[in-house]
């Protein structure tokens, strides 16, 4: 086979109205690839393009886009890449993407960075709880049902819609030679949702650059949480656990909860909890290098990856993460830091208080926490995994 050493690849890629973990791998795929040489041509849309549209048309837009197989197609023609990559295809890019490149034999990977394959609002949280209703379920009715996306029962009936008809048609057995999973938590729960096991690829995502194991490194001075302030994220059980706690805590985050995070902080004037905004990527990379671990402590929702904690991993910093579903599968226990039960304050407050007060397992944790980021969050170990897939997609007879 031609050496993949210098392939043409289309990426394709809908972005959010608000930036988001998905955009970033998007983007850093895309420099990862033009680093190492390969010639990427990109398929962008973005959904600032929905505000134009009338209801009817964005939900057959939805279904299957007649403008982007179009546009892509024509694009596939003159380019004629080796493999075409999709990041987000909802709502405006569309599965009729696919559809094209079949037509003309170029292979296709489509990378699953939220589970909106399993859940029509892709987080599979509701009501302020885990929420695993829809899977396994054609049409997935309790959507519907309990208006899940966007808090609409039409819009969440045009998502569930598109998910029922690309089920009968097959799309996603058929028209897809790989799909990209980050974690295998999240590998198991496609496959329990319906996806060929087969076409399931194990791909982490990875932090470049590399900030490196901290300079100098000395014993971290506060506890850290990075992380949108929302329900989700546990921080209320977080400032729980921090009422018996005089161990320092910086949050770098904003959402829901800011104000009432303000207000906690001005009802405890003792505890030593406070509220940066957002920071510059080298600013940020310095704060998680001088904490002494990152707190993890999301409830009743499945994170999809986890990337401050492996930011953390990667400058030497254990982190201390909820008994859950990804978290539990990134943070390896009494290894690169500790588990705590889920929504458990008082369970928390004394994991805190152990890894604080034994800085010497601290720093042992924070060198097993930078090996596990050698070994599987490089852009290295990432281009190489990456690689061995579209070179195994390609391999595959037309689909």
């Amino acid at each position: 086979m031609k050496t993949l050493m210098s392939l043409k690849i289309l990426l394709a890629h809908n972005y959010y109205q608000q930036p988001g973990g998905e955009d970033t791998a998007f983007e850093s795929e895309v420099n990862l690839l033009r680093e190492r040489g390969h010639q990427v041509v990109e398929y962008i849309d973005n959904n600032d393009r929905i505000k134009g549209m009338n209801s009817f048309l964005a939900a057959a837009q939805t279904h299957w886009s007649r403008d982007s197989y179009n546009k892509i197609t024509v694009m596939l023609k003159k380019e004629r890449p080796a493999i075409a990559h999709f990041h987000n295809i909802f709502p405006l890019i569309s599965p009729s993407a696919y559809f094209a490149c079949q037509s003309l034999e170029i292979p296709v990977i489509q990378s699953l960075d939220n589970p909106r394959l399993l859940c029509p609002a892709a987080s599979l949280y509701r009501d302020g709880h885990l929420c695993q209703d829809c899977i396994g379920k054609t049409p997935p009715w309790p959507s519907i049902l309990h208006n899940c996306y966007r808090n609409s029962r039409s819009q969440t009936a045009v998502v569930a819609s598109m998910l029922t008809l690309h089920r009968m048609l097959g799309t996603w057995q058929n028209k897809v030679n790989f799909f990209l999973v980050a974690t295998n938590f999240y590998r198991r729960k496609f496959a329990e949702g319906g996806l060929p096991k087969e076409k399931l690829a194990y791909k982490p995502h990875f932090i470049y650059p590399d900030p490196g194991m901290h300079k100098a490194k000395k014993i971290g001075r506060y506890a850290l949480f990075v992380a949108r302030l929302d329900p989700e994220k546990g921080v209320r059980v977080m400032l729980k656990a921090w009422e018996h706690l005089d161990i320092p805590l910086i949050i770098r985050g904003s959402g829901q909860l800011e104000s009432e995070t303000q207000d906690w902080i001005k009802h405890h004037p003792n505890a030593k909890v406070k509220i940066i905004g957002r920071l510059p990527r080298e600013e940020l990379s310095e704060l998680m290098g001088n904490a002494r671990f990152l707190v993890w402590p999301s409830q009743g929702y499945y994170e999809t990856f986890g990337y401050s904690a492996v930011e953390c991993f990667a400058n030497g910093v254990p982190v201390i993460a909820s008994k859950e579903g990804v978290m539990e599968e990134i943070v390896s226990d009494r290894c690169i830091g500790l588990h705590f039960q889920t929504g458990n304050a008082e369970d928390l407050a004394e994991k805190v208080r152990w890894l604080w007060d034994h800085p010497e397992e601290s720093k042992r944790m924070g060198r097993d926490a930078r090996m596990e980021y050698e070994n599987k969050f490089t852009a290295d170990k990432n281009y190489e995994m990456l690689m061995q897939i579209y070179e195994d997609a390609i391999r595959q007879a037309p689909l």
